[in-house]
């Protein structure tokens, strides 16, 4: 991982947020109103929804526009939707715009799991090349649905969270350990760890009670979640970064004014310019909050009693986390995904990547 740089990702975030309006062109040619329904984060307090739909979407398109557009936003909860249900809604055109991360969609689009598989990507910035180049691929699935993606953002880095002194994977053997499912149970397995599935507002207690041993979440998420009061060690191994889209309905879409869906278009590449910039900043943010790191804790909750021990990943481990991906991940994704994928896998993510999917 990047080592923390507080005032220059600081710097950079507000930059990016504060100079997308202006960057923009100011209002709209005469027209018919637009009403705009966007329905986009897991909750209400997380800077992606407070630090950069609010200001960018709900209050800086209205703006921009001279007030021909308007912008209802949502987060889930206040919708009491959850991930599924979001893309579904964007199909029927209760939602013209959604958010959701893409292992959620997998459900219904399989291919939608490679841009994130465990151990795909150790960088944040080969995250965002991996999802650049599979984004033509998504939407020609997605576009069966009636949508496609418009923007695609990373939460922060996906760590571990652990009760006792974590140092290495192999100190995870035989730990129950909370995962979000799919690939990531193939690699807790795989290096003796026991997958154990639990809802995000129960692993506080699970992991208070002892009923699991060890969590995998964001940094920053694990902050907000108050896992530092019922945790000590933070292995900060990337495992996967809960990569995100937007995705529009197509026919509303393209029914748009054109002057008024090239201004959604120059937004939503500032958006994403944001939460790319966000999801590196939140990374180091919350390891900095959680182990009490008074100067980089910028946006989460400094930890000052009791704060929780980072132990950076060791090189032995970073390459474990490429060769299960190579001897299991992979293999696991494509036999749930079909024989298409992984040749979709070895054209489009292997040359980013360096790691080829090889069938038996």
């Amino acid at each position: 991982m990047t080592p923390f740089r507080p005032a220059a990702a600081a710097a950079v975030l507000a930059g990016c947020l504060s100079g997308a309006p202006a960057a923009l062109a100011q209002g709209l040619p005469p027209g018919p109103p637009v009403s705009v329904q966007m329905v986009t984060q897991p909750g209400p307090a997380l800077p992606q929804h407070s630090r950069v739909d609010i200001p960018m979407l709900r209050d800086g398109l209205p703006q921009r526009s001279g007030g021909r557009i308007t912008v209802t936003l949502a987060s889930w909860p206040e919708r009491n939707l959850n991930g599924p249900e979001i893309l579904r809604l964007v199909r029927s055109g209760q939602v013209d715009i959604g958010a959701v991360p893409l292992n959620t969609a997998s459900g219904d689009v399989p291919l939608a799991d490679v841009v994130d598989l465990a151990g795909l990507n150790p960088t944040l910035r080969q995250s965002r090349r991996v999802a650049q180049a599979m984004l033509p691929e998504l939407n020609r699935e997605l576009e069966r649905f009636g949508v496609k993606i418009i923007a695609m953002y990373p939460f922060p880095a996906q760590v571990f969270f652990c009760r006792d002194r974590v140092t290495s994977l192999a100190d995870l053997r035989g730990k129950r350990i909370r995962t979000g499912g799919g690939s990531s149970n193939d690699f807790v397995t795989t290096i003796g760890g026991q997958p154990t599935a639990i809802g995000f507002p129960e692993v506080y207690a699970a992991l208070e009670r002892g009923v699991v041993d060890c969590a995998i979440t964001g940094t920053a998420s694990g902050n907000g979640a108050r896992w530092f009061e019922v945790t000590q060690s933070l292995y900060t191994l990337p495992l996967f970064w809960s990569i995100s889209a937007y995705v529009v309905n197509i026919a509303w879409w393209n029914r748009l004014d054109p002057a008024v869906r090239g201004m959604l278009e120059t937004t939503m590449a500032e958006v994403e310019e944001a939460q790319w910039q966000l999801g590196r900043t939140a990374t180091e943010d919350g390891i900095a909050c959680n182990t009490g790191n008074r100067e980089g804790c910028k946006l989460g909750r400094l930890v000052d009693n009791r704060p929780m021990t980072a132990f950076e990943p060791t090189p032995a481990d970073t390459e474990t986390l490429r060769n299960v991906l190579a001897s299991t991940v992979l293999p696991a994704w494509v036999k749930r995904c079909g024989a298409r994928c992984g040749e979709i896998y070895n054209r489009v993510v292997a040359p980013v990547t360096g790691v080829t999917f090889a069938s038996n």
